[in-house]
């Protein structure tokens, strides 16, 4: 990994390994950058809207080439790193197996990464997935550490003792003072009049951030532009007010391996706020911040119950340092367990279901509202007595979900070793808490409007298709993925005596519950319409009439099969529907060219003319909807020609592998995609 930042001229970058099941990425080596900065990616989804996630995902090299490429590209980690450098993402392979990826970043304001820096990333992710490859031969794979290792920065050349002598002296001899910061922030080297600028012994900051060390730095802009140095590797300067009326200039020159900073004093600024002169415990502001815009951005993104659930342990876990957590939430007078991290599933469930009254931390923080904070197992016990000490953690926060002025849940997080929880860290978790009730609240809509849609769907379409003698049939229905997730597109089969069946497939306008709606109309017209023996135009014909009457102000394609059993032919009549497919038995597969007719519902005297066409054993009919085919920038003869060549390599005698086949190689389902084969038996 040093190799690779080196040979690249990086100034650090994230090595991440991929989780078993190839579902999301985990950091387990950093360069360049401090931990703390890199916590809100420790673990990545590869559905993530990042450049890492993207690069493993598509197998491809991402380039980002500054803040406003990043801003544009990337909004939730611009908005959180809002810093001018440029990075290049890989992914990390061995010649049979995607192992994990590489970020590398490079300092602002020189040119981004171009085709030699980026070959170099290239050969360093192959050399990196060799190596983790060899691990995963010898039965040591890399697996997910508790945190990220860190590479040390590269070592300077050593000092003789008559250049530390000369160094020391140019030092003093500065006006000011000085002190060097390493790339986690800490103090390593301070003056006696850069201590005695501060108001401390020097003792007492070797070795401690300065916006711990000293409370009147703990404002926002100091560890901001601390983080700016670091990562843009850009000089930064600020001022500040050492209570009561001291103003101080700071300059940060920052390097590979750290911050040299020149401390000075200043004239008064005008209309800044008053730094606070008391300690704030817990997470210094500037974290504070980070941590909640962070995770704002991150919510907006959930969906359901369980994706706010896997954000807010993805985020929070590592930021605040605890081991587990549990979201609760009241249903039918019982406390759920919506979702866990670091707690054993058996011991979620001897929880999940308790009776609201049950007296454990969980429901009465639900029921008032009101924060719990045990800094101990003792402080737990004497609150509710029947406490068994299960779980082996030392400290616990349990936080109200609030949305809309109530709360709907509660959240649990658990330390394993004892924490104090002073005022400043209650306020950070109880922000960050109303942040996931509000998601929350959003999410649990969410499934229920999603489950309602799945139910109405079900019960449009049919459950099952009818067995008929001499006919093979597979069928497919695939949702959109935007929307109420329902739409349009139906099929069916139907018996219509013992040699003759019929089958449709036809597409509403839209994906919403109206296009459901009408789909459920036309589906029954064109059933009953075809059960009383009606030929193919007359049912289309019919059924547009109904249409017409109807004017739901939706449009819909349609096409009807009669199906001959005994003669082994098929009649077919369309309503501006996408033609079929008619796969040979020698493999040969063509367009089934039934000439055209008008969409459902435009006029009412439209005729449907129909079209005979012969099927013997060993052929196969497609009747599919647009989305399996459509696709933007795509064009729709391609689209139909590819579909046929599928169906031409497809085994003809496993129509349910053949349908498979096809809704696999469909375009991102942006559109409801329908299918159903017909195969006569032999």
């Amino acid at each position: 990994m040093a190799a690779v930042v080196r040979e690249t001229g990086a100034l650090g970058g994230m090595l991440y390994v991929l989780l078993p099941g190839g579902k999301a990425l985990w950091l387990e080596l950093i360069a360049g950058v401090p931990e703390e900065m890199a916590t809100p990616w420790r673990r990545v989804a590869l559905t993530d809207p990042m450049p890492v996630a993207d690069a493993v995902r598509e197998r491809r090299v991402v380039r980002v080439g500054g803040q406003e490429d990043m801003a544009r590209q990337y909004p939730r980690p611009a908005l959180v790193l809002p810093y001018d450098f440029s990075l290049v993402a890989a992914p990390v392979a061995s010649d049979t197996t995607l192992r994990g990826g590489l970020v590398l970043l490079w300092p602002g304001g020189r040119t981004p990464p171009g085709p030699a820096e980026c070959e170099a990333v290239e050969q360093g992710c192959r050399r990196l997935g060799d190596l983790l490859q060899q691990a995963a031969d010898r039965a040591e794979p890399v697996l997910p550490a508790g945190r990220p290792r860190t590479l040390p920065p590269p070592p300077r050349r050593p000092l003789s003792p008559g250049e530390a002598e000369t160094v020391s002296a140019f030092v003093d001899r500065l006006p000011g003072g000085s002190c060097a910061l390493d790339l986690d922030g800490r103090i390593t080297f301070i003056t006696p009049a850069a201590a005695e600028l501060v108001g401390r012994d020097p003792a007492d900051l070797v070795g401690s951030l300065p916006w711990e060390a000293l409370p009147w730095m703990d404002v926002p802009q100091v560890e901001d532009r601390y983080r700016a140095a670091l990562v843009s590797r850009r000089p930064q300067a600020f001022t500040v007010v050492r209570p009561p009326d001291v103003w101080l200039s700071f300059e940060l020159y920052p390097d590979s391996t750290g911050i040299s900073v020149r401390i000075g004093r200043s004239d008064p600024a005008e209309e800044v706020p008053p730094a606070p002169s008391v300690p704030t415990a817990g997470p210094s502001r500037a974290t504070v911040l980070y941590n909640l815009m962070h995770m704002a951005a991150t919510l907006t993104e959930a969906v359901g119950v369980q994706d706010v659930v896997e954000q807010a342990a993805d985020q929070l876990l590592p930021a605040l340092g605890a081991q587990a957590l549990a979201v609760m939430a009241a249903e039918d007078g019982r406390l759920r367990i919506l979702g866990h991290r670091g707690y054993p599933a058996e011991l979620m469930d001897r929880y999940d279901a308790l009776p609201l009254s049950s007296e454990i931390p969980g429901s009465e923080v639900l029921a008032t509202g009101e924060p719990a904070f045990f800094t101990s197992f003792a402080d737990l016990a004497r609150d509710y007595p029947a406490t068994v000490h299960e779980d082996g953690m030392a400290s616990w926060a349990v936080l109200p979900l609030i949305a809309s002025g109530r709360p709907i849940g509660s959240l649990l997080l658990a330390y394993d070793r004892p924490r104090t929880f002073p005022p400043g860290e209650r306020a950070v978790l109880t922000s960050l808490a109303g942040l996931i009730g509000q998601a929350l609240d959003r999410a649990r809509l969410y499934d229920s409007k999603d489950h309602l849609a799945h139910r109405l769907q079900s019960a449009l379409l049919p459950h099952t298709l009818p067995r008929i003698p001499g006919l093979r049939v597979a069928a497919r229905y695939l949702p959109a993925a935007r929307g109420l997730g329902i739409g349009g597109d139906f099929y069916d089969l139907i018996r219509l005596d013992a040699h003759t069946a019929g089958a449709a497939i036809g597409d509403v306008q839209g994906h919403n519950v109206d296009a459901a709606a009408l789909m459920g109309q036309v589906r029954t017209a064109v059933h009953a319409h075809a059960a009383v023996g009606s030929s193919p135009g007359d049912v289309l014909a019919r059924t547009n009439r109904l249409l017409t009457d109807l004017d739901p102000g939706l449009f819909t394609s349609c096409v009807y099969v009669r199906i001959d059993l005994g003669t082994r032919r098929a009649r077919l009549a369309t309503a501006g529907h996408p033609p079929p497919l008619l796969r040979h038995a020698d493999g040969r597969t063509e367009l089934v060219r039934v000439p055209p007719g008008l969409l459902l519902g435009i006029d009412p005297d439209s005729v449907y003319p129909a079209l005979e066409v012969p099927l013997p054993p060993g052929c196969v009919l497609a009747l599919y909807t647009d989305g399996l085919v459509e696709a933007p920038g795509v064009d729709l003869d391609d689209a139909t020609a590819a579909l046929a060549g599928l169906l031409e390599h497809a085994d003809p005698d496993d129509l349910d592998g053949m349908a498979d086949t096809l809704i696999r190689h469909a375009p991102s389902p942006t559109d409801d995609i329908a299918l159903l084969l017909i195969g006569p038996g032999a």
